[in-house]
């Protein structure tokens, strides 16, 4: 399914029945990410898995920024006129969801998974693998990894949702960056799954259905 969102197309793929829950993907990926975790979720949840724009098939972009992203969700629910919605973002997806929880009352539950609030929050060496990948061969996906985000605690303080923050304990995000961010959402919980990398946890795994389960229900 397509939405027409300020200005370009994005894919969608709706699927199940029951309160909405979106899912955000990560940075060059796209919404097949989620489909083990849909298949679990869509037995409780009308889900929108969302190619961002410049991934997927949704339109492509010559440049990407993680506010554009952010102003494509705010537009998409309400083109959709989805409310008290659950928010699932990774990775990038998390830092999207985390530009616009703070500018809507749609969102309900959010929970954010592997996000960062500036380029530093990678740990060095993945930050570095990123820089050498970008000398090599430059691309609008590395580049605004190694540029943004930056947001300030300001931002975090303004979301309302009952708010999860996760991550992996091998994590590429600095743990001292997640505990940051669940520490200045009001009354936000934090998740580290020992053993858990990145993605591990959600990229093709139904793990991050029964967390969404356990934190909505």
């Amino acid at each position: 399914m397509d939405a027409f969102v300020n200005g370009i197309r994005l894919f969608y793929e709706r699927t199940g029945e029951g309160r909405p829950l979106v899912l955000l993907h990560g940075n060059g990926e796209d919404h097949t990410i989620f489909d083990e975790a849909v298949e679990v979720l869509s037995n409780r949840f009308t889900c929108y898995a969302i190619d961002s724009r410049g991934h997927g098939q949704s339109d492509e972009v010559d440049e990407l920024h993680y506010a554009d992203m952010a102003s494509d969700l705010l537009a998409f629910l309400e083109e959709l006129d989805l409310r008290d919605v659950v928010l699932c973002g990774y990775s990038d997806g998390g830092i999207v969801a985390l530009l616009a929880a703070g500018q809507t009352e749609r969102i309900g539950d959010l929970i954010v998974c592997g996000a960062n609030t500036h380029p530093k929050g990678l740990k060095r060496a993945a930050y570095l693998d990123i820089q050498r990948e970008h000398r090599q061969m430059p691309s609008i996906y590395t580049a605004v990894m190694l540029r943004e985000p930056h947001i300030p605690a300001s931002d975090l303080r303004a979301i309302h949702a009952q708010t999860l923050v996760v991550a992996g304990s091998r994590d590429i995000i600095r743990e001292s960056d997640t505990r940051s961010i669940a520490g200045a959402i009001p009354g936000a919980e934090l998740l580290i799954l020992p053993g858990e990398d990145h993605g591990s946890y959600i990229v093709h795994s139904d793990r991050i259905s029964q967390i969404i389960l356990d934190f909505c229900l």
